[in-house]
């Protein structure tokens, strides 16, 4: 099964790190966040990836193309250019990188790789995103429905205070910090997708958030698979530097390929 990123957005939100590099591709513990997020689902055997390029582009065809170079010690001949590599890389991957536009919308990218993905069912997720969600059985539940798509449900962050307030004077009658289970569910990506979902998808300027997931809720093929484990992307700093932080004292919840 293949396993399409969306890599193609501005990141506007991360403008800092995003001026001179794709978001997918700021990096998190000295690797690109893109890395991490093909390194979690390689650890469940998905190796087969399709990048859905778009805003520098060349920057992530550009890291795929002398990933082995940066990665492995080797030995080169500067007369003949033959070059003898003194390690295997670690990963065996097989990486396609498209450019799907620079101001396509996610369903429009989507749609772009169609030839690519062609008739079978394929794996989809954003590219700032990290989950320690348990793919195989993700996969398992799309396959048990008759549904063209499935998105991982999970619980939204804890990240703002929650207030209750007076219905007559709007007074705050409550305040606590929001506690990590609190908060209604939201889409977490990891979609799992069947090639239906083509049809819902109009052109470039359809999101794929917007109509393609209204359409199939109409149509009663758009399932849910509930993760309450570990979620976090990667749309500010503040996340960055929470990201850093722990991959740094070696607590990320989403290294699910070294547990």
């Amino acid at each position: 099964m293949k396993v399409a990123i969306f890599a193609g957005g501005f990141g506007t939100r991360l403008s800092e790190e995003t001026s001179i590099r794709p978001k997918p591709m700021v990096e998190v513990g000295g690797r690109p966040i893109l890395w991490h997020i093909m390194k979690m689902y390689a650890h469940h055997g998905l190796k087969d990836f399709v990048v859905l390029g778009g805003y520098k582009v060349d920057y992530i065809r550009n890291y795929f193309l002398n990933y082995r170079g940066t990665q492995t010690d080797y030995t080169i001949d500067l007369k003949t250019g033959h070059i003898d590599w003194l390690q295997a890389t670690n990963e065996d991957w097989r990486v396609t990188v498209l450019d799907t536009g620079p101001d396509s919308m996610t369903g429009g990218r989507l749609k772009r790789a169609r030839h690519v993905l062609g008739n079978e069912p394929f794996c989809l997720t954003y590219g700032d995103g990290v989950s320690d969600v348990n793919i195989p059985h993700l996969i398992e539940s799309h396959r048990a429905s008759n549904n063209w798509c499935t998105l991982t449900a999970v619980v939204q962050p804890g990240r703002y205070g929650s207030l209750r307030l007076s219905e007559n004077t709007r007074h705050v009658e409550n305040f606590r910090e929001k506690g990590a289970t609190d908060g209604g569910l939201i889409n977490g990506g990891f979609f799992v997708c069947e090639p239906e979902v083509f049809e819902v998808i109009d052109d470039d300027q359809t999101t794929w958030e917007n109509e393609p997931m209204d359409r199939m809720v109409a149509q009663g093929k758009l399932g849910s698979y509930v993760h309450e484990g570990y979620w976090q992307s990667m749309d500010s700093l503040r996340d960055k530097m929470v990201l850093e932080g722990l991959w740094e004292k070696g607590t990320a919840p989403w290294k699910t390929w070294q547990k």
